[in-house]
């Protein structure tokens, strides 16, 4: 490794950071600077790193991001492979919902994967559930480890971009992998029977190279997930495209639209212009972000 070098984190695990340089993977640790300066690197950061011996190195600074996620932590991400099976563990919205929000905020454009669809006799059914998001212009692949089907377009949307598939637990993420590049060898969990949901497989964030200039990120799947602390009620319309439309319309500037005189999206709610699942995901988040705003101010 030179002296001084620019490469990708690849991995993070146990206060280590693994970086791609120059075709090779260096161990390193971070400089103890970062953590006085509030910088904290995540898998997918660009940094600068120095020699620390033959094959190890410190993470010496990052590089500016172009967006970041919290959970999962990873950075300048190019595409968000948004996880969810049609069945064992059924869909769970709230969790889809949520994910998207996060993409939104930082302008990932995210990919719906309808994964385990070959346990789908029917999908008229499954089809009506979702199409509220086919109708908000999310694109979407129904997959299947199985019978392979979609794996193919699902390889064409990850080409030459650095991407992070996420999604509920037991959906079979590391599945998808493993058939996208076959030698991986990921771990599989069974869905558990008693509580409908999946077993944790993955324990760290890890970008996995699937060709040239292709990157994924598998993460571990997950049951919640947090907005961030600086997040505010006023901000979190941005992360629902109908909403945010709708909201043009209302009366006055800084409506949080759950109950203010003359809100156009409870309008739009009202005529059935507005999923009412998600909007009332919506209102949830935004009465749980003014409660942690409060309880951060006490």
């Amino acid at each position: 490794m030179p002296e001084r070098a620019q490469g990708r984190i690849v991995r993070v695990v146990a206060g280590f950071y693994d970086v791609e340089v120059e075709g090779r993977t260096v161990r390193c640790r971070a400089r103890g600077v970062l953590k006085k300066r509030g910088v904290h690197p995540v898998a997918g950061d660009v940094v600068r790193v120095s020699a620390a011996g033959p094959s190890e190195g410190v993470v010496e600074d990052v590089l500016p991001r172009k967006n970041v996620l919290i959970r999962p932590p990873v950075a300048n991400v190019d595409l968000a492979v948004l996880v969810f099976s049609v069945r064992e563990p059924a869909l769970n919205r709230h969790l889809l919902d949520r994910l998207l929000v996060q993409m939104e905020l930082e302008s990932i454009p995210p990919l719906l994967c309808w994964s385990k669809c070959d346990l789908l006799e029917e999908r008229s059914e499954f089809a009506k559930e979702v199409s509220v998001y086919a109708r908000l212009g999310y694109p979407m692949i129904y997959v299947s480890s199985v019978t392979k089907e979609g794996i193919e377009e699902v390889r064409n949307r990850l080409r030459g971009k650095v991407s992070v598939v996420t999604g509920q637990s037991g959906v079979g993420k590391s599945s998808l992998l493993n058939v996208l590049h076959p030698g991986l060898g990921l771990a599989v969990g069974d869905v558990s029977r008693r509580l409908g949901r999946g077993r944790h497989t993955t324990r760290w964030v890890e970008f996995l190279a699937l060709g040239d200039d292709t990157y994924v990120a598998d993460t571990p799947g997950f049951g919640v997930v947090s907005f961030g602390k600086e997040l505010g009620p006023e901000q979190l319309v941005r992360g629902f495209p109908e909403l945010l439309r709708a909201g043009r319309g209302c009366q006055y500037r800084g409506c949080l639209h759950i109950g203010e005189e003359g809100c156009a999206v409870r309008a739009a709610l009202d005529e059935g212009r507005i999923d009412p699942v998600r909007y009332e995901h919506y209102r949830e988040w935004v009465l749980e972000l003014r409660r942690t705003r409060d309880d951060r101010y006490r």
